[in-house]
């Protein structure tokens, strides 16, 4: 396929391939030497950090696309690590990594002059490309999503899907507009533990579905690295790596890795997992594409230092629609458990159980309403790139499944609970509520629009 006829393509092609076909050979085009190097999807990819580094493990190895572009706003670190020590992470060990692969590559083509670029901005604008991964902290997903989807792009972005309850909703409605093709990074929609646990709860065997224990880490209790304030290495635009939020004073504690400490740059440690096990929970009870009717945050403590301002123990309790409650809670076993009134299931990555053995055993089905197996997460993505299908991740599911977290954050903030519109996306009979959920600010010279 010519390069100038992929974005045609990819446009056309649920019109013109059967659901059957979209199942077994597009798949099967999602292994290697399936797809000849000129119909490769071209993919670019913005953060070259840990999660970045793991996600070019999962993309690399699939043979119908390429790597072509690659962006960073450091070109060498070492995450949290001292000096030196530990993997190395940035634009030239990210460029090293491709090349390498590419290199290697048994089949095809191996990679033609892979881009580089230290501006985001650049790499969208980046010749021939389909899509864009996203692997930047928090604060930067709606920023890289937006402009890289009113490039015409497709995008793959690392959860929580965005940073702010407003940007969600943006990024919702700007891949309603333009048809795109979105995944969130929440692997877990495509494990098969996690799916079956779905499987298990909306096929009756639990019973009436009474409740949902969802267990997520604690935060951060106290500095989770040096707070002695540095100036940012030649190596690193710290201003670019701020962007649209505030730049605070730059320090190990609160940069690579542990910047989500802070709410100017992420949610806590309960935005980071409230998109995994809580997704699967809203999964089980058919709520991924709603949400509660009331949210409570109760029993949050803090760190006892101004490092971060994110809690260390915290627990939100909901309520759905089919007397259906849930706690979202740091105090909660990790992991996620729903209760029926027939039985209950708990799953966590690696581990499942129930109060029937026989959920348990490999081969057993729960009955006629089945998950959609993936061969990876990543391989679905760029399935539904062709077929122009939506991913088993898509950006609505990715913005409700985090909602109760943004709610809780209102809730605690005014000390009180919080009565929902899932439909109408809006606290009832409180504007001061309605306020601060959907506050952006953004320094300048970013806007938000």
């Amino acid at each position: 396929m010519p390069q100038t006829t992929r974005r045609r393509f990819t446009a056309t092609a649920a019109a013109t391939i059967g659901s059957a076909a979209i199942s077994n050979s597009m798949l099967a085009a999602s292994t290697p030497a399936a797809t000849a190097p000129s119909e490769r999807i071209n993919v670019g990819m913005v953060g070259m950090g840990a999660r970045g580094f793991q996600l070019l493990g999962d993309f690399l190895p699939l043979n119908d696309c390429q790597i072509v572009a690659i962006c960073d706003v450091d070109d060498f670190h070492y995450r949290d690590n001292a000096w030196g020590k530990g993997t190395a992470y940035g634009r030239k060990p990210g460029q090293e990594k491709i090349n390498k692969a590419y290199a290697n590559e048994k089949s095809g083509t191996p990679q033609k002059g892979l881009a580089v670029y230290a501006d985001y901005r650049e790499l969208i604008a980046h010749k021939d490309l389909d899509a864009v991964i996203v692997a930047t902290p928090d604060h930067w997903h709606a920023r890289c999503t937006l402009d890289a989807l009113a490039a015409g792009l497709d995008v793959y972005c690392e959860k929580p899907v965005t940073h702010l309850f407003a940007e969600g909703k943006a990024i919702v409605a700007e891949v309603a507009k333009r048809d795109a093709v979105f995944q969130v990074g929440s692997q877990q929609r495509s494990d098969e533990s996690f799916q079956r646990v779905v499987e298990i709860a909306k096929n009756g065997l639990l019973g009436d579905i009474q409740s949902l224990e969802v267990g997520l880490p604690p935060g951060y209790e106290k500095p989770m690295g040096s707070t002695d304030v540095v100036k940012p290495r030649e190596t690193l635009d710290y201003d670019f790596w701020c962007g649209p939020s505030k730049v605070l004073p730059l320090m190990q504690a609160r940069h690579h890795r542990w910047w989500r400490g802070h709410r100017a740059y992420g949610g806590g440690v309960l935005m980071d997992w409230i998109g995994h096990h809580n997704d699967i929970g809203q999964w089980a009870i058919g709520a991924e594409r709603s949400g509660p009717t009331l949210v409570e945050a109760v029993n949050w403590t803090y760190p006892e230092t101004d490092v971060y301002n994110s809690p260390h123990q915290y627990t939100i309790r909901c309520e759905y629609d089919g007397a259906i409650t849930s706690t979202i809670s740091s105090r909660n076993r990790q992991g996620l458990k729903v209760i029926g009134s027939e039985g209950w299931v708990y799953v966590r990555r690696g581990k499942m159980e129930a109060s029937d053995k026989r959920w348990l055993q490999k081969d057993f089905s729960a009955g006629p309403i089945r998950m959609p197996r993936q061969q990876s997460h990543a391989a679905n993505f760029l399935v539904c790139v062709r077929s122009r299908e939506e991913c088993i991740a898509p950006a609505e599911i990715g913005h409700r499944s985090i909602t109760p977290g943004h709610l809780g954050y209102v809730s605690e903030a005014l000390q009180t609970p919080l009565r929902w519109d899932p439909k109408r996306e809006t606290v009832i009979d409180n504007d001061k509520a309605n306020t601060l959920l959907n506050a952006v600010t953004y320094r300048e010279p970013w806007t938000f629009s």
